[in-house]
């Protein structure tokens, strides 16, 4: 009799699959705008850590020390994120005159209400809240929101990474 293999462990936390599912619930919650890998990874990252925000809501995730670094890290990983979450049909790639974009596909929406723990909940009321703020406030809050609480050098590497601001 032949051993059956486990299957390979792919780590979740702070994985292209994780960011791939927050990307889809910021894009939907966002509809019908799209945002660059610049804004996906500050919205990645705000998402999680709404206290940021003035008068935002409690953060998902715990405040971390050294989180300039955090950002630098995190556009790859949520740049294969997207990637994963394009080839499974669920986020449009598209390009525009400013650079590639991404915005939430019909799809989306089945695939979002099936995530259905706390933390899902919660994720969902984070990305919402998220949204309306940046349409409040505008795409270019987010520039000045990252520098603030992260770091500018953070939000100028990304721009010199190939990232519109």
């Amino acid at each position: 009799m032949e051993a059956v293999k486990a299957p390979p462990k792919v780590p979740l936390f702070n994985s292209a699959f994780e960011t791939g599912v927050r990307s889809v619930v910021i894009l939907h919650a966002s509809q019908p705008s799209s945002f660059d890998l610049t804004h996906m990874t500050w919205l990645d990252h705000l998402v999680v850590h709404t206290a940021d925000i003035n008068e935002g809501p409690e953060s998902l995730h715990p405040d971390v020390p050294q989180r300039a670094g955090e950002l630098v890290v995190r556009r790859q990983i949520v740049e294969r994120g997207l990637g994963l979450m394009c080839r499974l049909h669920l986020i449009d790639q598209n390009y525009t005159d400013e650079g590639i974009v991404y915005s939430a596909r019909e799809e989306a929406a089945p695939f979002i209400q099936l995530l259905r723990t706390s933390y899902g909940g919660e994720l969902k009321e984070r990305a919402r809240w998220l949204a309306d703020f940046v349409t409040s406030t505008g795409k270019d809050s987010l520039a000045q929101i990252v520098s603030e609480k992260v770091g500018r050098w953070t939000v100028e590497f990304q721009n010199e990474g190939g990232g519109t601001a």
